[in-house]
């Protein structure tokens, strides 16, 4: 009867909603041809979405969240293995207890770390480039070409603070690894993220210990400070972003420009990744890249803008970051230039 009564009770909702955007870039690597194509999500990642909630009553709350990324230039899914590979998760909140969740999420550093970009972590623009496995360095060696715990953790369980706590966010994710096989993307993964966020101030930290079959020389480390002010004018951010496996560490630097206008809004990044320590008889030291991003972001409606970027990417030593979408493979220190064009609708 009990439970009759509170079903009845309940109301539950369920919403599609998703993100359509795509682009022309034009990337020159030096050394190289420039090459032109048609690009998926450079102001924001394509995705279907599938939400939902239920009001259990006295301050419970039952949710879900489904997100599949899309290849809006070729129709095709983000993943070839994850049909899900966004998020996946299933939920228990209450008012003043937080939020149990668990499924494939985003890990605790991706988050206080992507907040302070003003290219949102996709574009030419993004500090995304210099977050990869490609250079000898850290991440590498934790996670070789598979993937990596840097955006994303499957298995996991977290818990997030409650709102109404004057500001103060944060959660606690975990996750068993499953076997570790970092081929299949397993990982043990430990993380801690809290925060403080008003209508100006935004201040956050975290930090994500990562083990898997490849850290059996050390675990990966991953450990984000940074902060926003918005001064009506302009809003300005500044995070650093340190990886350690090993003898090994990469620290990133970021410091972002939001400028409001009638129209939209401009946005100016540097990014700088260091490296240093070794990897087997491999010194890292002295090597870095740098970035620097300017775009405009021009709203048709509340849901349609049209946007384009340019971005430069500088290497130092035998490093050869470059922006995606380019042909071939960078000169060793050499330099990489993109600039794209595109059309962002949300529904």
């Amino acid at each position: 009867t009990q439970a009759a009564v509170a079903q009845s009770a309940s109301t539950s909702s369920v919403t599609i909603a998703g993100v359509a955007d795509v682009g022309l870039r034009h990337v020159r690597n030096e050394g190289q041809a420039a090459h032109n194509s048609v690009v998926n999500g450079s102001n924001s990642t394509s995705r279907l979405i599938v939400r939902g909630t239920e009001n259990l009553g006295g301050g419970w709350a039952a949710g879900f969240h489904l997100e599949h990324g899309i290849l809006l230039d070729t129709g095709s899914a983000a993943s070839s293995s994850q049909f899900w590979d966004r998020r996946a998760t299933l939920s228990l909140s209450h008012s003043r207890a937080g939020e149990v969740r668990a499924g494939r999420d985003f890990v605790p550093s991706y988050v206080a770390w992507s907040r302070h970009d003003p290219f949102s972590y996709v574009g030419v623009g993004s500090s995304s480039s210099m977050v990869s496995a490609t250079p000898t360095g850290p991440i590498k060696s934790a996670f070789g070409s598979t993937p990596a715990t840097t955006v994303r953790a499957n298995n996991a369980v977290q818990w997030l603070l409650p709102s109404g706590l004057g500001g103060v966010e944060g959660g606690v994710l975990l996750a068993p690894g499953e076997g570790r096989a970092s081929a299949s993307g397993q990982a043990r993964v430990m993380g801690l993220r809290l925060g403080y966020a008003d209508k100006r101030l935004n201040l956050s930290a975290a930090t994500t210990r990562t083990d898997n079959d490849l850290t059996t020389s050390g675990h990966f480390q991953d450990t984000v400070v940074g902060g926003g002010y918005d001064f009506g004018p302009v809003r300005v951010s500044a995070a650093v972003r340190r990886f350690e496996q090993a003898a090994a560490s990469q620290t990133n630097l970021l410091l972002g420009v939001r400028v409001p206008v009638s129209s939209g809004e401009v946005k100016l990044s540097f990014n700088r990744a260091s490296f240093s320590g070794k990897i087997g008889t491999t010194s890292l030291d002295s090597q870095s890249s740098r970035q620097i991003a300017l775009g405009y972001v021009h709203d048709l409606s509340k849901r349609t803008a049209l946007y384009t970027t340019v971005s430069r990417i500088s290497n130092s030593a035998t490093l050869n970051t470059a922006i995606s979408g380019g042909t071939g493979t960078l000169v060793k220190g050499g330099s990489s230039t993109g600039l794209e064009l595109g059309m962002r609708h949300n529904f």
